[in-house]
């Protein structure tokens, strides 16, 4: 089994790379919009319908197309160019978001069509994670994968770290129309960056390793479609390149269990995130009574804690990683059981910070262990493996905690969230058995 190799991080030689410099800002201000997006619109529901049911169906909807989208979509990130793709999804979700902020701005917003356009980010969004972390392959060097997750990872929460505070700061003032029409505009210019990533058009299979690099399938679908002639050969060759793809790519996480384990901890990590912001917005609503300001300080806590923990992973020595990755996500687990009875704006903060400090420390040990073990033609599908465990995971989360948080308290929700992570404890010990 291939085991994940641990360079010293050269920041000199990460930086020079004029591709990975566009990357790096393309991933911050794409956040910034994001975390402004979801902050905003999961605090608007909350005050406009004081139910966290309602704003569980914020996550659910954002989450929903990541059950189907990743299943075609992790065949086209390893077929088609990855910086084509990503500056596409970019430009559609910014012109349905700019869309809703004009809505809004008109007076005449409603609750579904925030639900409409989250459905539709979200539905971007199932495929563009997973395009952007397999791109990342191909714009740095192999030995310095560790480095170049850690800098992304900083990019993405430092413009989630200014998002919250925007949040907190503007949303009296600016509204929710403002909030949108900000994040839409960031999706062009995220957009812009991805487009100078690089020149030119690059497959993902030229890199292939193995000898087949087409099969019958493919080969006849590429003569059709050169020729013209016979478009029910080219659609049915498609489906069964498409198949052969999806079943090559399953066949590959059934042989490798420490990539399944690194992906399944990641995974559950990734849902626990994005499903706490339910509990999140309670929080700081109706315990902490802080109001918008005081969820924004909770987004900036959470995000300077995953700055620092991102800086921390990159250096870290390879006998310490999987450790310490075992311990953050402890750490989350028994953080999430005590949260509710920190009923103080600044202790809330102080464990908000913990967490984005444990998460960023996963999450850097885990893609760059995959980054380097997982053959780059078949990153793609790796990725969107397990964007549908996320989906899945986070789909119940979601609506579990929405659903436990109104009947039972926060006390409850919080611990279902302490559960979760539990879980994440339990499989990430078991990667760490299978690397030693």
């Amino acid at each position: 089994m291939a085991t994940a190799i641990t360079n010293t991080v050269d920041w000199k030689l990460i930086w020079a790379q004029r591709g990975f410099r566009y990357f790096f800002l393309a991933m911050f201000v794409s956040l910034f919009g994001s975390g402004m997006n979801f902050a905003g619109v999961s605090w608007y529901i909350l005050t406009a319908t004081h139910s966290t049911v309602k704003v569980s169906w914020q996550v659910i909807v954002m989450t929903l197309p990541g059950l189907f989208v990743p299943f075609l979509g992790g065949v086209l990130i390893d077929r088609i160019d990855r910086r084509y793709l990503g500056v596409l999804l970019d430009v559609i979700r910014g012109f349905f978001v700019l869309a809703t902020a004009y809505i809004a701005w008109r007076g005449h917003l409603q609750l579904w069509h925030l639900y409409a356009m989250t459905l539709i980010t979200g539905t971007g969004s199932a495929m563009y994670w997973a395009t952007v972390n397999a791109l990342v392959q191909e714009v740095i060097p192999p030995s310095q994968f560790t480095g170049a997750n850690a800098a992304v990872l900083v990019g993405v929460q430092s413009g989630m770290l200014i998002a919250g505070a925007f949040v907190g700061f503007l949303y009296n003032t600016a509204g929710i129309q403002g909030i949108l029409a900000i994040d839409g505009a960031t999706y062009f210019v995220s957009a812009y960056c991805l487009y100078q990533v690089r020149r030119g058009y690059v497959s993902p299979r030229e890199s292939q390793k193995y000898p087949r690099e087409y099969n019958e399938a493919t080969e006849a679908t590429a003569e059709a479609l050169e020729t013209g002639e016979n478009p029910e050969v080219a659609e049915a060759g498609l489906s069964l390149a498409v198949y052969a793809d999806m079943k090559e790519g399953f066949a590959y996480l059934k042989q490798q269990p420490l990539v399944l384990a690194l992906g399944i901890t990641h995974s559950i990590m990734m849902a626990g995130v994005v499903s706490a912001n339910v509990v999140l917005v309670a929080l700081a609503n109706d315990i902490l009574r802080a109001g918008a300001r005081g969820l924004g300080f909770l987004e900036t806590g959470w995000a300077t804690g995953a700055i620092i923990g991102g800086l921390i992973a990159s250096q870290l020595p390879q006998t310490l990683r999987m450790p310490l990755y075992v311990a953050a996500c402890a750490g989350l687990a028994a953080g999430h059981m005590a949260t509710p009875f920190v009923a103080f704006l600044v202790g809330a903060v102080m464990m908000q910070i913990v967490f984005g400090f444990c998460r960023a420390l996963g999450g850097v040990v885990a893609q760059s262990s995959l980054m380097s073990i997982v053959p780059r033609h078949f990153m793609g599908r790796t990725q969107s493996a397990m964007a549908i465990v996320t989906t899945v995971v986070q789909l119940f989360m979601s609506f579990a905690l929405g659903l436990v948080a109104q009947r039972a308290g926060l006390v409850a929700g919080y611990a279902l969230l302490a559960l979760l992570y539990t879980g994440a404890t339990v499989s990430a010990i078991r990667a760490r058995q299978l690397l030693r």
